[in-house]
C-alpha cells in the first residue's frame, strides 16, 4: 500500500540522519584519493554497513545531477555497478519504488543482481540533498530467473555543500547490502570497500565529462 511505502521512506531518512551523526564505532578499512571508507556491523542484517566520506570537485547541484534517482538519469551511465535503473511506481513527489539491476562483478564471481527499493529524496535547508533507499516487495517486480535478488538495507548518499567552497561537495554514502545468493563472506568483505572507492572515482570521472 502507498501508505507503507511513505512510512518506510520516512524511516530510511531518519536512519540516514542517525548514521550521519554517528561519530564513534566506525572502523577505517580503506583510504583512497580523497575518500575514506569505514565500516561497522549492521543493525539491520548479519553483514556490515559501509560508510564512504569524500569530497568531489564540483558544485552540489552538479553532483546531485549525477546521483539523483530518476528515470533516464545519469547514474546508470557512470556508476559501473548500475546496469539499469527503472522507476516502477511513483508514490509521492519525492518517493518512488525502483528496480535496479547490476552487472556481474568481482571477476564474475558475483552474478547479476536485481534490487527493488523504495527510494526517497530530501532537501535540507543548508542545501544538502539526500537520496536514500531500502528494499521492498512490489507487484510489478516478481523475482526474475536470470538475476539473484539482493536486498539493500537502509542506504543512502548525502551531497553536502562545503561552506566557502562552491565548487566542492562532500559526498557521504552509506551502503549495507545483502547480495543474496551463496557468496563466501571473504568475497563480500573485499567487494564492498573496493566498491565504495570505485563509486567515488567513477563519480569524479563523470563530473569531469559533464558540461558545466
Amino acid at each position: 500500500a502507498a501508505m507503507d511505502y511513505a512510512a518506510l521512506a520516512e524511516t530510511v531518512v531518519a536512519k540516514m540522519e542517525r548514521y550521519r551523526g554517528e561519530r564513534g564505532g566506525w572502523r577505517g578499512c580503506r583510504r583512497a584519493d580523497e575518500v575514506s571508507v569505514s565500516w561497522r556491523p549492521s543493525d539491520e542484517f548479519a553483514g556490515n554497513i559501509y560508510r564512504g566520506d569524500g569530497s568531489v570537485p564540483a558544485s552540489p547541484a552538479r553532483v546531485w545531477e549525477c546521483i539523483k534517482p530518476v528515470a533516464g538519469g545519469l547514474r546508470a551511465e557512470w556508476d559501473k555497478n548500475v546496469k539499469d535503473f527503472e522507476v516502477m511506481e511513483a508514490i509521492a513527489e519525492n518517493i518512488s519504488v525502483c528496480r535496479t539491476t547490476t552487472p556481474a562483478a568481482f571477476m564474475k564471481i558475483i552474478s547479476p543482481r536485481e534490487f527493488v527499493d523504495v527510494v526517497v529524496t530530501k532537501q535540507y535547508e543548508d542545501g544538502t540533498m539526500l537520496s536514500a533507499a531500502t528494499h521492498v516487495e512490489h507487484r510489478l517486480c516478481p523475482p526474475q530467473a536470470n538475476f539473484v535478488r539482493g536486498f539493500n538495507h537502509p542506504c543512502g548518499c548525502f551531497c553536502i555543500p562545503i561552506p566557502g567552497e562552491s565548487n566542492k561537495t562532500q559526498v557521504l554514502t552509506f551502503f549495507q547490502t545483502d547480495l543474496g545468493g551463496y557468496l563466501p563472506q571473504t568475497v563480500v568483505e573485499s567487494f564492498f570497500p573496493a566498491n565504495v572507492v570505485e563509486f567515488y572515482s567513477n563519480l569524479k570521472k563523470a563530473l569531469k565529462t559533464l558540461k558545466s
